[in-house]
């Protein structure tokens, strides 16, 4: 499961709108190419879940704010990639933890990998000192407390792990949207907010 060149790989289901925050991974590659040694593919890729194309991606992406309902080739797909070394990125666009997507997410994961598998990670896990220190877990976005979603911070992510590593990491902050700007924007920040996209991504490449 490892490319030449690292691909932002976003995943389209049949179920949702999978098709959020379109200047996000320019904006993710921007960084990689920034902060890190990493070959990048310039552009990203959209590969259908039911695909066999998703088996030569290190790294896959999956959001959306509706319903998430895998059919039996998505699921099939999304069970055996996961198990066999992948790792995917899931971000709610709702931020919200009682909202369709999370709702129907949380669902098909336990149909998926059965009860109990999708749990909360320490704010001390790897990912958060993969590259760049995190001390106190996920940043947080400025998408939390806006209204749309439950009013609350989530000061934690989920995942799902295999052998002993993360290969499903779950998030209700938002990062898709926090991220969906033009790169060339970033200088107007005082502090880089995609530096936590970093981290994932040199996690998920196994670092």
């Amino acid at each position: 499961m490892r490319a030449t060149k690292f691909v932002f790989t976003r995943l389209r289901y049949h179920s949702g709108d999978w098709d959020t925050d379109l200047r996000m991974p320019s904006n993710v590659l921007n960084s990689l190419i920034e902060y890190t040694t990493i070959p990048v593919e310039a552009q990203e890729q959209i590969v259908d879940l039911s695909s066999v194309d998703i088996f030569s991606a290190p790294f896959c992406y999956l959001s959306g704010h509706k319903l998430v309902q895998f059919d039996a080739a998505e699921n099939a797909n999304f069970i055996k990639y996961v198990e066999n070394g992948g790792f995917v990125f899931v971000d709610d666009c709702n931020h919200d933890i009682d909202g369709l997507f999370a709702k129907s997410f949380e669902a098909q994961m336990q149909k998926s990998f059965g009860a109990n598998r999708l749990k909360k990670i320490p704010n001390n896990h790897a990912i958060y000192h993969s590259f760049f220190s995190f001390e106190k877990g996920p940043p947080s976005t400025g998408f939390e407390l806006n209204g749309w979603g439950d009013d609350l911070i989530h000061d934690y992510l989920k995942a799902i792990e295999v052998n002993g590593r993360i290969a499903v990491l779950y998030s209700n902050k938002d990062y898709g949207c926090e991220w969906d700007y033009d790169f060339r924007n970033k200088r107007f920040l005082s502090e880089d907010n995609t530096k936590f996209a970093v981290n994932i991504i040199v996690y998920a490449m196994g670092a």
